[in-house]
């Protein structure tokens, strides 16, 4: 049977395939770095070839929405990669385009090929269920590690992605496919139990990140889950026991952070063994009754009659529960227009955040964002048609910040869109997502439940990655993108095809893959010629950085060998800025004035606004006898990070006629944290 099924929709191998690259990339630091994504993107466009050679699509079959997506968002991609000409870091220009490129692919081959609805609910069920078992690996490895501060930043869960916000979206991503397939009646009882348990314990995990964006994210999704995705009682019936069993483990999941900060064994152990405990038990209550209801509903379905009953009498006790919850929340928070007044003043007033005497997930939201969308507005006021450059945006906000932070990206998605590709990528980028989202909204409309289940699921992944993604920097997160991109994919993949609709047509939608067209040389050499044109663009930038990589945990014992691979990676990505900057912070390591000078050289004349190379030829040039042109770059140095105190510094020390101390100076910026390549 399942056979049969994968060869009435064959492109089922190659996205399994992709969910398999998915979920390798999660314990990767969510696959943030280049050279963690870049080898799954290499894999993602040999699927998209495997799935062209083993079932050629009919164009014209396509949806139109889906069609008008796929072009839109190729069309911005190749917006992103032209925009490599107008970029001042031309390298990380290239590397923004890549990612996308990356994004692009996988949306493809999730939406261009039909599935059935059993077989598309195969490849949401695997993903969800594979990080819901990272999930547990996680929670499992805070309860009995003797120190699980490592997986912490403070109080803060950062395993396995790195970084705390993705951390919290890596498990809430998959919470909505396993509540809309817990809540199938088409999914076995046994799997729909699993599920729940496996929601219960995404949610609690996440929670232990203490990600504000989530807090935000996740009522908000809940609702649109409720209004959007058809069968909103049955979402209700399991919602209610998955939040409400995370809600009884959710003390013992708060006390995790501070126990973390008192830094007190016996008190941290005893946390972390409770959360373990608490967390487990509450999956397993959920999972046991929503797996006791499907297994009646399945085994003694109820009559037309008491099935009405039921709906009735369910709709009296959601309504209710809402009215409850609706006034015991403004009875919580107050004056709904004070609390909003006050957040927005905490928004703007930057860090006041105390972790030793409050939760971060209540205590507002101070940070730097505001002042991070100050300057992504005024480039994008600036630059309103075509941007800046992909992922440019460091240079400027060390030139226009007012925080102590150096940020490479805006921490939101539609500024990042507007300020680096303009009006042109933003409207390219967001007709894309709205045809997606059509071609979504349509699979979720067919007669058959389990589509909807599988096309809401997969669509309020994408969704929920929207949502937090306005406030933190998830489009450079590859781990987290490329999912987002598939399962908006697999949703479109859902969506009628010849205005056909209900599960009698879902075989003849995948009819053709049975007998598909024949390849058509005018149709391969364009299409081979592209999918290799993206695989050389990728592996050079990822090629080089590996080179980078190693020089760097070589060139101690090995300085030549470190040159070599240095040399090596500025002629594979000649557009990068980066080899150069390490080749000259290990000359400098050596005392090795000529050669640092080169490499620096080189660097600004890849990244004529990198600060750091130009900070570090000003100090080369004092130490060797030319205080003009120290003063010259220097004063350049400071107008390009005016809030760089060690570039000051150095400025003052030339016009005084005195010589910059190198190592002292690399030693400062070392210590102060800076964000720049190779110091």
């Amino acid at each position: 049977m399942a056979l049969a099924r994968i060869r009435q929709a064959p492109v089922t191998v190659p996205t399994l395939l992709a969910v398999a690259i998915l979920l390798a990339w999660a314990p990767l630091n969510g696959a943030q770095p280049i050279t963690r994504w870049a080898p799954g993107a290499l894999g993602v466009l040999a699927l998209v070839a495997l799935a062209a050679a083993v079932a050629p699509l009919r164009w014209r079959d396509v949806p139109l929405a889906v069609r008008v997506a796929v072009l839109l968002l190729g069309a911005f991609t190749v917006w992103s990669a032209l925009s490599i000409a107008w970029a001042d870091d031309q390298g990380a220009a290239l590397e923004g385009a890549d990612r996308t490129l990356l994004y692009l692919a996988v949306f493809a081959l999730f939406a261009l090929w039909p599935q059935r609805t059993v077989t598309a609910a195969w490849v949401l069920g695997a993903w969800a269920l594979g990080l819901g078992v990272l999930a547990v690996v996680t929670l499992v490895r805070v309860g009995v590690m003797s120190d699980p501060s490592a997986l912490f930043n403070g109080d803060r869960l950062m395993w396995p992605a790195g970084y705390e916000n993705a951390a919290a979206a890596m498990f809430l991503m998959p919470l909505w496919p396993a509540v809309t397939l817990a809540a199938s009646p088409r999914v076995p009882w046994l799997l729909r139990g699993l599920f729940a348990a496996v929601a219960v314990v995404l949610v609690d995990v996440a929670l232990l990140a203490q990600s504000r964006g989530s807090i935000l994210a996740l009522p908000a999704c809940v609702v649109l889950l409720i209004l959007l995705v058809p069968g909103r009682l049955r979402h209700l019936a399991v919602l209610v026991p998955i939040l409400g069993a995370a809600g009884a483990a959710l003390p013992m999941v708060l006390d995790v952070g501070p126990a973390l900060l008192a830094r007190n064994a016996g008190d941290l152990s005893s946390a972390t063994q409770n959360v373990l405990v608490a967390v487990l038990l509450a999956a397993f209550a959920a999972g046991l009754l929503v797996a006791a209801v499907a297994a009646w509903e399945t085994l003694r379905p109820p009559s037309g009659a008491t099935a009405a009953r039921l709906r009735r009498g369910w709709t009296v006790v959601v309504v209710g529960t809402a009215v409850v919850g609706a006034v015991g929340g403004l009875a919580v928070i107050g004056n709904p227009v004070t609390r909003i007044d006050d957040a927005w003043s905490s928004f703007k007033g930057g860090y006041a955040y105390d972790a030793a005497s409050s939760n971060r997930l209540v205590s507002g939201l101070g940070s730097n964002r505001y002042d991070f969308y100050r300057v992504a507005l005024d480039l994008f006021a600036e630059h309103p048609v075509a941007g800046i450059g992909a992922d440019n945006y460091f240079q400027d906000y060390l030139a226009r910040g007012a925080s102590k932070e150096t940020p490479r990206y805006p921490h939101d998605l539609p500024l990042r869109t507007l300020s680096q590709t303009g009006l042109v990528g933003g409207l390219l980028l967001l007709g894309a997502v709205v045809a997606a989202l059509v071609a979504a909204w349509r699979a979720m409309r067919r007669a058959d439940p389990l589509s909807a289940a599988v096309a809401g699921g997969a669509a309020m992944a994408f969704i929920y990655w929207i949502a937090h993604g306005v406030t933190v920097w998830f489009w450079e997160w590859a781990g987290l993108g490329a999912p987002a991109f598939a399962f908006l994919g697999l949703a479109c993949a859902l969506a009628a095809r010849g205005g056909t609709v209900g599960e009698e047509d879902d075989a003849k939608d995948v009819a053709a893959a049975a007998a598909p067209p024949r390849l058509r040389p005018i149709v391969v050499l364009p299409v081979g010629a592209v999918l290799v044109l993206g695989a050389l663009a990728i592996a050079g930038p990822w090629l080089a950085e590996r080179d980078v990589e190693r020089a760097g945990a070589v060139f101690a014992t090995r300085p030549m060998e470190a040159y070599a691979r240095l040399d090596r990676a500025s002629a594979l990505d000649p557009l990068s800025d980066r080899p150069a900057l390490v080749k000259g912070s290990i000359a400098l390591r050596f005392g090795d004035l000529v050669r640092a000078r080169s490499a620096f050289g080189d660097a600004v004349a890849r990244n004529a606004r990198g600060q750091y190379a130009t900070l570090e030829l000003g100090a080369i040039a004092a130490a060797q006898g030319r205080p003009a042109e120290a003063r010259r770059l220097l004063e350049r140095a400071v107008a390009l990070a005016p809030r760089d105190p060690t570039a000051r510094e150095a400025l003052g020390i030339v016009r005084t006629g005195g010589v910059v101390d190198i190592a002292a100076l690399n030693q400062r910026i070392y210590r102060a944290g800076k964000n720049f390549a190779g110091a």
